[in-house]
């Protein structure tokens, strides 16, 4: 049976995990509020309704494109260029090809950063698995001008960084929902998170650099695993009514 990721790639790991995933996704939730083209995830009203569902609903996607034989995948893949496809006929205008690579390319680099945050150093291959795996998704919804090398990809995820961001009215009212979602005492463990995990760019432009004093707090985090305690402050992490799916997040990592 031919899957759409190799069955012992770093890539399964990194996704069969809900430690990554959701540092992946705490990470993307404050890149996502300052990208230029935020208004797009505005337009139908459903991120700013229920930015956790969302979350949750984009890992559904992604972890069935990873674990999935090609067939499945390529369907997933083409159901998500469907539904692009819809709200752009609704709103009478096109994504643009650089915001499509924004998302792509944070995939990409926070894949990396939460698995050596959490886990351990990648080396120079298995980046370039992550690299490539995503960049096959991007190829199959008909992305223009993705790099061909990892080394590329570097380049241009630098310089979307310094073109594409931009603190906005829309960065104030997601974060807000943020906020209002995830509640006073979750919330500053998401902006710990995101400090942790994300670049210079991201960080400076949120004011999020102070943060990182508490680093300390990662390495308890860490090594709560040893002593049986990491489930309970996952669930710690996201509102009670988030327990199911967070306890699926690792069914993938378990096959």
């Amino acid at each position: 049976m031919k899957y759409f990721v190799k069955e012992d790639s770093i890539v399964r790991e990194i996704w069969g995990k809900a430690d990554t995933v959701l540092f992946i996704f705490a990470a993307s939730a404050a890149e996502f509020a300052l990208n230029k083209a935020v208004d797009w995830l505005y337009f139908t009203g459903k991120l700013p309704a229920d930015p956790l569902g969302r979350l949750f609903s984009t890992v559904t996607y992604a972890q069935r494109i990873i674990f999935s034989t090609n067939n499945e995948a390529c369907a997933a893949i083409d159901q998500i260029t469907a539904i692009h496809k819809q709200v752009e006929h609704a709103r009478g205008s096109q994504i643009p090809d650089w915001a499509y690579r924004d998302v792509l390319f944070m995939l990409i680099d926070y894949s990396i950063r939460a698995y050596e945050l959490l886990e351990c150093k990648l080396t120079l291959a298995e980046k370039e698995e992550v690299f490539h795996v995503f960049c096959k998704v991007g190829l199959r919804m008909g992305f223009e001008g993705l790099p061909t090398t990892y080394n590329a990809w570097k380049i241009m995820r630098e310089i979307h960084l310094k073109q594409d961001l931009q603190f906005s009215n829309f960065t104030v009212d997601l974060f807000k929902q943020y906020r209002q979602h995830l509640g006073g005492v979750r919330f500053p463990l998401l902006k710990l998170v995101q400090a942790l995990m994300a670049p210079s760019d991201v960080t400076d432009l949120l004011k999020l650099k102070q943060i990182r004093r508490l680093k300390p707090l990662l390495y308890l985090y860490k090594i709560s695993s040893h002593i049986k305690l990491q489930v309970y402050l996952k669930n710690a992490l996201l509102p009670v009514k988030y327990k199911i799916e967070i306890q699926n997040l690792d069914t993938y990592g378990g096959r």
